[in-house]
C-alpha cells in the first residue's frame, strides 16, 4: 500500500469523524448508512486539481469551474452532503437501499454517495446543464469504479426521462422556484430534497410528495452555487452604505437612497428581553419573521454586509451574510447581533428613522411571539401555480413562476 493510499485513507476517517461530532454538536445523529458510505467514497477523486488536504475539509466545498469571478460548479462540503443525504434518508420510507435516485446538479462525489447508499438493487442517475460538468463527473466516477452511475447532459427544467419516475431527487444547486417537472417525476409518496430560496433565504427542504403538492418533513440552512439554465433567477443586491447592501429576491423595490440616508441616523435598539441557549435554531426564526413582516404587508427584505462595515458600527446585523430587515413607513429595522451573559443571549432589533422606537419593538414582539408559541420550525406546501387562494392551506403565501409557496408554523 502506498504512502499516499495511507494518506487519504487517514484524512477520509478524519473527516467522518468530525462529521459525526458536528451533528452531534447539532444535535443530529447521523445514519449508519450515511457514515458508511462517506468512509467509503474517496472524495479526493472527485477533486483532482485540489490537494488531499483540501479535499477531506469537512467544511470546506470545493470550486470546479469558474465564469470569471463566479463558481458555477463545485464538490460540496461534505458536512452539507451529509445532512442533505440524512434528509433523504429520513425522508423516504424505509430509507434509500433500493431505491431509484436522481440528482439535479453534478459533481460526480454526491452521485456516489448515492449509489453507495442505494445498493445494487437500486439506481442512480446524475443530470448537469454543463457538458464540461458532466464529462468530468463521468471520468471522476469511472475513476473511482462507479462507472454504474447515469449521466446525463441537459436542462434539468424538462423531465429526464418522461417514462420514469423516481424515489428521490436531490437537487445540488441553488434553486429559486419549484420546476413542475421535478414534482412530475416524483413516486407517489416520494422526496425531493431542495436548496430553495424563499424571501431570499435558502434552506434544504425535504419535501414529500402528497397527489397534487410537496410537503416539508425537515428543513436545514445551506448555501449552494444558483441554478443555471431556465431555471435560473438572479439575486438582486442593491448598495446602500459603503459595505452594506439588501438581498432583494422575491420582486421587492427599494430605493437605496432611502435607506442609506437613514442608515446614517441614530440608531435605536430593542431587546426581547430573553435569555436563550446557545443551540437554539435561529435560521427558523429568520424565516418566522419573514412571515410575519409579509404577513403584515410590510416590505421584508435581507440585510448583508463586509466585515468592515460591522467592524466600524454601520451596521450590527445578528449574521453579516444574511439578516432580516423591514423597510416601512420611512423606517428601516433589522435583528441585531446577539447579547450575551453567561453563556445565554438575548435577541434584539436596530431601527433608524423616524418611527425607529416603534418598528424595533415590534420585531421584537415577532421573536417574542416566536418563543411564546414554543420556538417552532416552518412547514413548507408547494402547490402548482394557478391554485385558487380558497385551495391553499392556511400560512404566508409566496408566489413564483411555476408554484405558489405556503409557509406556515405550527406552535410546538
Amino acid at each position: 500500500m502506498s504512502v499516499d493510499t495511507v494518506s487519504d485513507e487517514s484524512l477520509r476517517a478524519a473527516m467522518v469523524d468530525q462529521l459525526v461530532a458536528d451533528h452531534a454538536d447539532k444535535g443530529l445523529t447521523m445514519r449508519p448508512e450515511v457514515e458508511a458510505a462517506l468512509r467509503a467514497v474517496p472524495r479526493h477523486l472527485f477533486t483532482p486539481d485540489a490537494g488531499l488536504e483540501e479535499a477531506y475539509r469537512a467544511d470546506q466545498a470545493v470550486i470546479t469551474k469558474r465564469v470569471g469571478d463566479e463558481a458555477v460548479s463545485s464538490v460540496s462540503a461534505p458536512w452539507l452532503i451529509a445532512e442533505m443525504l440524512g434528509q433523504a434518508a429520513d425522508s423516504v420510507d424505509g430509507g434509500l437501499h433500493g431505491r431509484h435516485v436522481l440528482e439535479i446538479g453534478s459533481g460526480g462525489y454526491n452521485a456516489a454517495l448515492l449509489r453507495e447508499l442505494v445498493g445494487p438493487a437500486g439506481s442512480v442517475t446524475t443530470v448537469d446543464i454543463d457538458p464540461d460538468v458532466t464529462d468530468r463527473a463521468t471520468a471522476c466516477l469511472a475513476a473511482a469504479g462507479y462507472d454504474d452511475v447515469m449521466v446525463v447532459c441537459m436542462d434539468a427544467e424538462q423531465p429526464i426521462d418522461p417514462s420514469r419516475s423516481y424515489d428521490l431527487i436531490i437537487v445540488t444547486v441553488g434553486a429559486w422556484d419549484i420546476p413542475r417537472a421535478w414534482a412530475g417525476q416524483l413516486a407517489e409518496h416520494g422526496t425531493l430534497v431542495v436548496p430553495l430560496r424563499t424571501f431570499g433565504m435558502t434552506r434544504s427542504w425535504a419535501l414529500r410528495r402528497e397527489d397534487d403538492r410537496l410537503v416539508s418533513l425537515s428543513q436545514r440552512l445551506c448555501g449552494f452555487v444558483p441554478m443555471r439554465g431556465a431555471g435560473a433567477h438572479d439575486m438582486q443586491y442593491v448598495d446602500v452604505a459603503a459595505g452594506v447592501h439588501l438581498r432583494l429576491d422575491e420582486g421587492q423595490q427599494i430605493d437605496p437612497e432611502i435607506v442609506g440616508e437613514l442608515l446614517s441616523q441614530p440608531s435605536t435598539q430593542a431587546w426581547a428581553g430573553v435569555s436563550l441557549p446557545p443551540r437554539t435554531v435561529l435560521a427558523d426564526l429568520d424565516l418566522w419573521l419573514a412571515s410575519r413582516i409579509t404577513g403584515t404587508g410590510k416590505q421584508f427584505v435581507v440585510l448583508t454586509a463586509q466585515q468592515d462595515a460591522v467592524d466600524t458600527g454601520v451596521v450590527v446585523p445578528a449574521w453579516r451574510f444574511g439578516t432580516p430587515a423591514v423597510l416601512h413607513g420611512g423606517t428601516f429595522c433589522y435583528r441585531s447581533a446577539l447579547r450575551w451573559s453567561d453563556d445565554m443571549f438575548d435577541l434584539g432589533a436596530v431601527a433608524h428613522g423616524p418611527d425607529a422606537a416603534a418598528a424595533a419593538e415590534r420585531m421584537v414582539e415577532h421573536m417574542r411571539a416566536w418563543l411564546d408559541a414554543g420556538s417552532p420550525s416552518p412547514v413548507l406546501y408547494v402547490l402548482p401555480s394557478g391554485i385558487p387562494d380558497g385551495d391553499l392551506p392556511a400560512g404566508t403565501v409566496l408566489d413564483k413562476r411555476h408554484s405558489r409557496l405556503v409557509l406556515t408554523f405550527t406552535p410546538a
